[in-house]
């Protein structure tokens, strides 16, 4: 559970990231486009996005059991965003790579151990101290 906790929060940090990206890319763009006020809000929703993201992936690396549920619906949101890459956008490469990533991420947390440690159930295997 801690690998994918870290694999959550690096999901996370890439989110904030990009958008501080956003925010760069919103006030060193020159020309029509989108508003200001609208890149800096998707920058916003990105923030809370990524805080949150970090929040789950601390929670699985700290062990406590319900960071895992909104960490495999996470996954589960971002399968739309590998389909755009591979698809529609044609970045083949970059698709495949977050596909990876999000399909390592998923397996981990839907693995028999995950699910028994989401129970509490390996606290319960002998010769284990609770």
């Amino acid at each position: 559970m801690r690998l994918a906790g870290a694999l959550v929060g690096v999901q996370g940090l890439l989110a904030l990231g990009f958008a501080v990206a956003l925010v760069v890319r919103a006030l060193t763009a020159e020309g029509p486009g989108l508003p200001v006020r609208d890149i800096i809000g998707e920058a916003g929703y990105f923030v809370l996005v990524g805080v949150a993201l970090v929040a789950v992936g601390l929670g699985l690396v700290a062990g406590r059991r319900w960071a895992r549920t909104p960490a495999i619906v996470t996954q589960l949101l971002l399968l739309p965003v590998v389909y755009t890459l591979i698809g529609p956008s044609r970045q083949l490469l970059l698709g495949i790579v977050a596909g990876l990533f999000v399909a390592g991420t998923f397996l981990l947390l839907i693995s028999e151990a995950s699910r028994n440690w989401s129970m509490g159930l390996d606290d319960a295997a002998p010769g284990r101290q609770g």
